[in-house]
């Protein structure tokens, strides 16, 4: 293992890690966060091939796709991590800075599992050249970033011609992600699921409706769900090149078992077996505090954390939270830059679902969210934290959903 900056690094990028070094340390003192960021855009500024450079010589797996990045990667590290040490991001810096944050530090020839944005994924590809990528799934996020789901699948289909080295692991259940992964040299078809499909309605290829079955989806130009090689049968079972095998995880629902195929057939590409994959996976309960418990407030009343950001991911917590015991839930919606800043899309999420529940709302767009709540015959309360919900719930336990900024101050307070 490669202990020390290796001679290869040009001096300029030798200077560049020092710089993302000492930023990262001083962002992380003074309580600014975690510095991956800002050392990681200090040192592109010094060295703009710096991320090439450190991103060579390695095993290298890029995980990208609208919900599931976070979780997918941590599972893919932690199969990494059977074969030796692993460098990942999976803290959510997921733009060029925070990829180059998370290979900057030796050792310079471990394998690397990294999270990447899906704008982004063609510049991070194009620099560090990854074995694999997998591909989970295309939705709208943020309305005013990443709104075109048929723009960002059409640049990842470009990616894939100009990776020749790459083989792509991707989810045949979402019709956007199958047509990009087509334009790749090499495919492993993985069925992880789609429950959301309203952002997959018209054939990417020829735009006319697509047709859907329980067999999978087609269209009249004849694009068609691929056959997978890998797949989820049940709540605990995968189907795995022929043959079926039992898969047990802690994190909760069939959609984190979907994320551990993806990252267990991405695994495998780099050399890890199955069995060993996914036994490397279990114990794995929170994953930058999703499905984390916390104090909530006091009087011993306590939250589980949930993530959802938009339509899609809001529809994977209505499965779980059908899975699970029906606690109160309780909502905590913003809409700042991070979230993004049009929050219409709460118009698309079946909120219907929650009806029979206590529902309690919070956060800087709970007026929003209420309105919504209200067109849906939701019955809920209104209120100024989550921490105030969670002492008017009528249980001591209660299921929190947030998006993201949200999501992130709650875990910060609870964190204190």
């Amino acid at each position: 293992m490669t202990t020390s900056i290796p001679r290869r690094f040009t001096a300029r990028t030798q200077a560049a890690l020092a710089v993302e070094r000492l930023a990262a340390e001083a962002s992380r003192r003074l309580g600014r966060g975690s510095g991956e960021m800002i050392g990681g855009k200090l040192a592109l500024r010094v060295s703009p091939g710096a991320l090439a450079e450190v991103g060579s010589h390695r095993r290298t797996a890029c995980v990208s796709g609208t919900n599931g990045k976070t979780t997918t990667t941590r599972l893919l590290a932690r199969a990494l991590g059977t074969l030796g040490p692993v460098k990942s991001n999976s803290g959510g810096a997921n733009m060029a800075p925070g990829v180059l944050a998370a290979l900057s530090r030796p050792p310079f020839d471990a394998a690397a599992a990294l999270e990447v944005d899906e704008i982004w994924l063609p510049k991070v590809a194009h620099e560090i050249s990854p074995r694999v990528v997998l591909l989970l799934n295309i939705s709208r996020d943020q309305l005013d970033r990443s709104n075109e789901t048929r723009r960002i699948a059409s640049m990842w289909r470009e990616l894939g011609a100009e990776l020749r080295d790459t083989t792509v692991v991707a989810n045949v259940d979402d019709p956007l992600v199958a047509w990009a992964a087509g334009g790749w040299h090499r495919q492993v078809w993985v069925s992880a699921g789609q429950n959301w499909t309203a952002d997959a309605m018209v054939c990417p290829q020829c735009a006319r409706l697509l047709h859907r079955n329980d067999n999978g989806w087609w269209s009249e130009c004849g694009l068609a769900r691929p056959e997978p090689i890998v797949a989820v049968t049940g709540q605990r079972e995968i189907l795995w090149y022929g043959r079926t095998i039992s898969a047990r995880l802690d994190l909760p629902g069939r959609v984190n078992l979907g994320n551990a195929a993806m990252a267990a057939a991405a695994a495998r590409e780099l050399g890890v077996e199955v069995e060993a994959a996914l036994a490397a996976m279990t114990g794995l309960g929170d994953v930058q505090g999703r499905y984390q418990e916390v104090a909530l407030g006091e009087q011993g009343r306590r939250g589980r954390l949930l993530l959802a950001k938009n339509p899609a991911g809001w529809v994977e917590m209505m499965e779980l939270l059908a899975d699970a015991p029906p606690r109160p839930v309780v909502i905590d919606f913003n809409s700042q830059t991070a979230d993004g800043r049009d929050p219409s899309w709460i118009w698309d999420v079946p909120f219907e679902r929650l009806a029979g529940r206590q529902v309690l709302v919070t956060g800087g767009r709970k007026e929003d969210m209420s309105v919504r709540l209200a067109y849906a015959e939701v019955p809920h309360s209104v209120h100024a934290s989550a921490e105030d919900a969670a002492q008017a719930a009528n249980e001591k336990v209660v299921d929190v959903v947030a998006n993201y900024t949200a999501f992130r101050d709650l875990l910060v307070r609870s964190s204190r």
